[in-house]
């Protein structure tokens, strides 16, 4: 048994990654044991996402290889099930179904968010999800199969229903989906001689009153106006009702023929964070201002009610950008209760927001200067590369090419037609399925 306390993490999403990476720089080898539970060994760089979708990036890019950036950090892969604060330890199901229990001397609870379901029948069973790689692949080889079918079939209804796509959420994850996915099919249907006929329809749909409704209202207009110039159609203050395999009802009585339907709707806590029985705001549990949930356990991004001094009587947004600082901070906390450094409460103002529409359309509020086309573009695709921990090099010569030589129109069936439900999506590793 190693005679160094034990930092245990779980999740290496940005609250969790970062947080390992200033420990490692800020402890000597010596000072603590780093471990991490996570059921990949990679941490999602969710902002790229729909890129993948769109078919821009190769998936590789949004994966942050844990192996060589966090190299003092043990990796357990599994999916954490438990926590018991009395005991000082955490209960794990491994990718192979095996439960086992992991102590620890300090313990970062950084487990994130799981996608928000709403009780409307048939969206568990139909819809798409966009959390992870696997549905982004999916999602893009599911989008250009159901071109092909329609360049197959002589049915005119049929035709039509494969070429739509409805996308329900006009949040920051929804828009990014449907602009960039939706350039994906216009250059697949220049190769579809016979749907000159028929033209992929893509609809957005929030109950919303304006596009992106999170975020500046500088940013919705612009962004609304550049999915309407591509012939997208934008539902606002309506929302899904029903759905089938084959049909998409609105709140406003439409039915609309289609066999995609993308939930964007939103996320909500890992319900981890209730096995903790402690004082939780809207699902989070509660911290003080230096992320502190008790002694010895402190929680970051998605899964924390965190205060903000910045806007007092309020709770920090669930953002990859606080998640990001809050980790940095839960480190420094975490290394003061160990004998290094002082301890800091969180503060931080949004520094602003960029949204990319893909081409060469982006939204971007710096230091709350808003921004649209090519300044935004440029703008939306430095931060990320700034903010990007691994593999930027790669992933600019990723756009360069993007940029020559366009996207390439392939799907590889990589994962099963099926998909992943969004039933099964928020499952831990073992119960969801192995190998899917």
């Amino acid at each position: 048994m190693s005679a160094r306390p034990r930092v245990l993490v779980i999740g290496t999403g940005f609250a969790g990654f970062h947080c390992l990476r200033k420990l490692e720089r800020k402890l000597t080898e010596d000072a603590a044991e780093l471990v991490a539970i996570n059921p990949a060994d990679y941490m999602l760089y969710i902002p790229l996402l729909p890129e993948v979708s769109g078919g821009v990036l190769d998936p590789r890019r949004v994966a942050v290889p844990l192996r060589n950036t966090l190299k003092r950090t043990k990796l357990v892969l599994g999916a954490a099930t438990g926590i018991s604060l009395e005991k000082s330890c955490v209960q794990v199901m491994d990718v192979e179904g095996r439960s086992s229990e992991l102590s620890y001397d300090r313990l970062l609870i950084a487990s994130g968010s799981v996608t928000r379901l709403l009780s409307i029948p048939g969206v568990a069973e139909h819809a798409k999800g966009f959390r992870t790689v696997a549905e982004a692949i999916h999602l893009r080889d599911h989008v250009l199969r159901q071109l092909e079918l329609a360049d197959q079939s002589d049915d005119p209804e049929e035709r039509q229903a494969r070429c739509t796509f409805v996308v329900v959420g006009a949040g920051y994850t929804g828009t990014e989906v449907l602009a960039q996915t939706q350039l994906l099919t216009q250059d697949a249907w220049r190769h579809l001689p016979r749907l000159r006929d028929v033209k992929p329809r893509w609809i957005l749909v929030d109950i919303a009153p304006r596009v992106l409704p999170g975020l500046d209202p500088r940013l919705s207009e612009p962004t609304r106006k550049v999915l309407l110039r591509r012939g997208a159609e934008v539902r606002l203050e309506t929302s899904l009702k029903e759905m089938t395999d084959t049909c998409a009802r609105l709140s406003d009585g439409t039915e609309i023929q289609t066999r995609t339907v993308v939930w964007c709707v939103g996320v909500r806590p890992d319900p981890l964070v209730s096995t903790l029985n402690r004082p939780a705001t809207n699902g989070r549990v509660d911290t003080d201002t230096s992320l502190q949930v008790c002694e010895n356990v402190w929680a970051a991004g998605d899964a924390a009610a965190v205060p903000d001094l910045v806007r007092p009587g309020e709770i920090t947004a669930m953002t990859a950008q606080h998640a990001e600082r809050q980790g940095r901070v839960a480190a420094l906390n975490i290394a003061a209760s160990l004998g290094y450094g002082e301890a800091r409460e969180y503060k931080h103002k949004d520094l602003g927001f960029v949204v990319d529409l893909g081409g060469w359309q982006a939204v971007a509020n710096p230091l709350g200067v808003p921004l649209t086309s090519l300044p935004a573009k440029a703008v939306t695709r430095g931060y990320h590369l700034m903010d990007l921990p691994y593999g930027r090099f790669r992933t600019a010569a990723n756009w360069i090419t993007e940029l020559g030589a366009g996207r390439q129109i392939t799907h590889f069936g990589v994962v099963p037609d099926r998909g992943i439900t969004l039933a099964q999506a928020d499952l831990p590793p073992a119960a969801a399925g192995r190998g899917d």
